[in-house]
């Protein structure tokens, strides 16, 4: 079996997703090739890329929400359908794709076999929580940007028999943890100024804060600020206290498998992060709608506070490769 797996580049989460799932596929009785689209990921693949592309990449902006100006402008639509087109995708007989564009439109049109493996079919699922608010267009988004056949899911809790809980890695999954009081943040969508104007409000606790915004260190009273960097992230987590980030799902489920505190603020008119919020919320982890002073109360009490949330996450990951090309080779 010829198996291409196609990767979304944006974000960290599902690259780092990926360093799990390529040595599994390896290990199969398939030949394998690795496509890549999309910009804005601070993780590096070390593997041989077959296909890279720059698909469709919503751009983070500074005020907690996507840059929608420099995401038009990065965006170049003729290539992308030149991609879809001249894409070799009848050369395989499985696309396994996460979150990814062109692989899944070329195999759409072609009606070559393509399965969900990602977090976003399980956020699509009826059966997972949605905001309150209804966002029909987020919605359409999420479901039409990268269309697959048969999903796998994965989410905080395996809300039907197709979702599966976090692909922890293993770096994580393996890891002493220590509490050296610090609190690690990870907030894209919002530039430096902002974060240091309301942390430093809280003076007494320290902050570990990684930059997307920022190629150098600085240190400003209590908070520590870093350029992103995979290992840098990993040790500053492992040792902390608990985590304060946006509301995407490697970072938070990371955060809850470690037993560390979380709190979460979804990026503005991101429904996929919405939707991780209302699940995050139910589950007891505390989540506020943005980065002002008006929440800082609630910031304060849950740095007070030692409340954990306990979760099982089990190592499923070649038990749902497995599902899936079984899936593949009895259609």
């Amino acid at each position: 079996m010829r198996v291409l797996y196609a990767i979304q580049g944006t974000g960290n989460g599902h690259l780092s997703r990926a360093r799990e799932v390529i040595p599994i596929l390896k290990s199969k009785n398939i030949k394998l090739d690795i496509l890549v689209s999309g910009v804005q990921s601070d993780v590096d693949l070390p593997y041989d890329i077959k296909y890279k592309f720059q698909g469709l990449s919503f751009i983070f902006g500074k005020k907690g929400g996507v840059d929608l100006l420099k995401t038009y402008s990065n965006s170049n639509l003729k290539n992308l359908h030149k991609d879809i087109r001249n894409l070799p995708i009848e050369n395989y007989d499985l696309i396994i794709n996460d979150f990814e564009p062109v692989s899944a439109w070329a195999a759409k049109n072609k009606k070559v076999t393509c399965v969900s493996f990602s977090h976003q079919a399980a956020v699509l699922s009826k059966n997972a929580p949605k905001p309150r608010k209804p966002n029909f267009v987020g919605k359409q988004i999420l479901k039409r940007y990268a269309p697959t056949e048969k999903q796998f899911g994965l989410h905080f809790k395996p809300y039907n028999n197709a979702i599966f809980t976090p692909v922890i890695r293993k770096e994580i999954r393996e890891a002493e943890t220590k509490n050296l009081g610090h609190y690690t943040v990870y907030l894209p969508a919002y530039d430096d100024k902002r974060i240091l104007s309301i942390l430093s409000l809280l003076p007494e606790t320290k902050w570990q804060v990684f930059s997307k915004h920022n190629k150098k260190e600085l240190i400003q009273g209590n908070i520590h600020i870093r350029p992103i960097n995979n290992e840098a992230f990993i040790h500053s987590l492992l040792t902390c206290k608990g985590l304060f980030c946006g509301g995407g799902f490697e970072a938070p489920a990371e955060a809850l498998f470690l037993k560390k505190k979380l709190m979460v603020i979804p990026m503005k008119g991101q429904y996929e992060q919405q939707c991780n919020a209302k699940a995050l919320h139910k589950m007891g982890v505390p989540v506020i709608a943005s980065l002002k002073k008006k929440h800082l109360s609630k910031i304060k009490n849950w740095v007070t506070k030692n409340e954990l949330i306990t979760v099982d996450f089990p190592d499923q990951t070649e038990v749902i490769i497995d599902k899936i090309l079984t899936y593949a080779k009895n259609k």
